[in-house]
């Protein structure tokens, strides 16, 4: 980590908010509890504890990893089925190969995003390539699950393969900071990922006792969730490490610090921001589907059932029976 860099960061445009941009004070910051997910490996549960609220339109993020799998060792996810959100699959080290019911997928690498919106439904599978179970290797993500509003739930679903090299790369005003904007905007600077719901994502590398004070769209929400390293958030410097995430307040701007030391195993803190415009819908969750109503949630399961969310692929030597 990180995969995606540059080697002088002082050759990128600079950003820093405006002096009069009102600081948004930090509301919270929750530790992430560890689970397994899809065939067992190894997650922390970002959101978990905060109230959607403060999360609108974020469903839930996943850090996957960061593990050093050995050989034999890397997993996946089975067949599941998705429908009325979008999940975006940004990976830090490793590869992972996607597959849909609708043809849809592909490979990604170290620094890539794939971005899948789900929309009126499909059926998914995700696991590290054949080559990887074999050699082992480090592997580390994050996976993030964005609501879409009513009017798009049932839009055909969609593939965006955002390779490293599309990331917008973006400084602090001391070059002591790498943005890697992976979608939306950032002070007039626009990442190469297409979303229905505005929303702004960035991956920040903050070399230590570096800091950041980045202009915010005030009609966002803002929050922090830290991948590594050690560090502080507000003007109020709230300590924040590993595992944790922030939920900032109202304001035009929101500061994160790195702290002078580091782990010796982490020489710089690692951050993912994140900011979008709530849906303020009513949300109806249930494992794979995200729907506006209880009577839609129990129309996604029924069509699932029938088989009306697609079949896997008999290039899999599996029927539809094998979910």
């Amino acid at each position: 980590m990180p995969a995606v860099t540059v080697e002088n960061p002082l050759t990128l445009p600079r950003v820093a908010a405006p002096a009069e941009a009102r600081q948004r004070p930090v509301l919270s910051v929750t530790t992430a509890p560890g689970g397994l997910e899809g065939e067992g490996f190894p997650v922390r549960r970002a959101f978990a504890g905060i109230d959607y609220r403060h999360l609108d339109p974020f469903i839930m993020m996943d850090q996957m990893g960061e593990v050093e799998y050995a050989p034999g060792e890397p997993k996946g996810t089975p067949w599941h089925p998705h429908r009325g959100f979008e999940t975006v699959t940004y990976l830090i080290d490793g590869t992972f190969v996607h597959q849909d019911s609708h043809g849809g997928g592909g490979t990604i690498n170290d620094g890539d995003t794939q971005w899948m919106t789900a929309g009126s439904g499909l059926l998914h599978i995700e696991a590290p390539p054949e080559s990887l179970v074999m050699s082992g290797g480090l592997f580390h993500g994050l996976q993030l699950w964005v609501n879409l509003p009513r009017e798009h739930k049932m839009m055909p679903p969609r593939y965006q393969d955002i390779g490293g090299a599309k990331v917008k790369l973006l400084t602090s005003a001391d070059g002591g900071a790498l943005l890697r904007v992976i979608a939306g905007e950032l002070d007039g600077h626009q990442g190469p990922g297409i979303t229905h719901t505005p929303i702004t994502m960035i991956h920040a590398t903050l070399a230590p006792g570096a800091e950041i004070t980045l202009p915010w769209r005030e009609d966002f929400n803002g929050l922090a969730y830290v991948l590594a390293g050690r560090g502080a958030v507000g003007a109020e410097r709230r300590p924040i490490h590993l595992g944790q995430t922030a939920v900032f307040g109202a304001g035009s701007s929101l500061t994160v610090r790195a702290d002078e030391k580091q782990d010796a195993h982490t020489p710089d803190l690692e951050v993912v921001l994140l900011g979008g415009q709530p849906i303020r819908e009513p949300m109806a969750h249930y494992g794979p589907f995200v729907m506006n109503t209880k009577a839609e949630l129990q129309q996604a399961f029924e069509d699932f059932q029938k088989g009306l969310l697609g079949t896997i692929p008999s290039v899999h030597g599996m029927s539809e029976g094998g979910m």
